[in-house]
């Protein structure tokens, strides 16, 4: 059984945000923001039903969480998101200064640690590989289905 305190918990969490993004359309990547051990923010890309390329999964959770905290810093917060964040985000998460980021599956095409984890905070710490195998295959999914149109 899973505590609720887990960072499968946690990712399982986001995948379900994934999910949602797969039925709509889009490409399957979801995220959750967690403080003091409860999600107060949840997102996945919504960059074709709005027809904006920023509205990526990390984007949309960023901007709920600090709504919800009604502040722009988010230190004392962990970022679960399904895919590694492109550069976009991770600059987005060094702005907001969030103090730690899980992720599933890397993305060696768009993912941002090609450029190095120095893009981010630097005392955000990062952790990746959780659920990678049900994140990657998630996206697989998608895409061989898009192929097979």
């Amino acid at each position: 059984m899973l505590s609720i305190l887990s960072d499968d918990y946690f990712m399982k969490q986001a995948l379900a945000e994934a999910r949602r993004a797969y039925e709509l359309g889009e490409v399957p990547v979801g995220a959750v923001v967690v403080s003091d051990q409860h999600i107060i923010a949840r997102g996945h890309n919504t960059t074709e039903q709005l027809r904006d390329v920023t509205a990526h999964a990390e984007m949309v959770a960023l901007t709920a969480a600090s709504n919800y905290l009604d502040a722009k810093y988010l230190t004392d917060c962990t970022l679960f998101v399904t895919l590694e964040p492109c550069v976009m985000c991770a600059g987005a998460l060094a702005w907001s200064q969030i103090g730690r980021v899980v992720f599933g599956a890397g993305d060696d095409k768009r993912g941002f640690l090609r450029f190095g984890k120095e893009i981010l905070h630097p005392k955000t710490t990062l952790e990746y590989g959780i659920l990678e195998e049900e994140c990657q295959e998630l996206l697989t999914s998608f895409f061989k289905a898009r192929r097979n149109r």
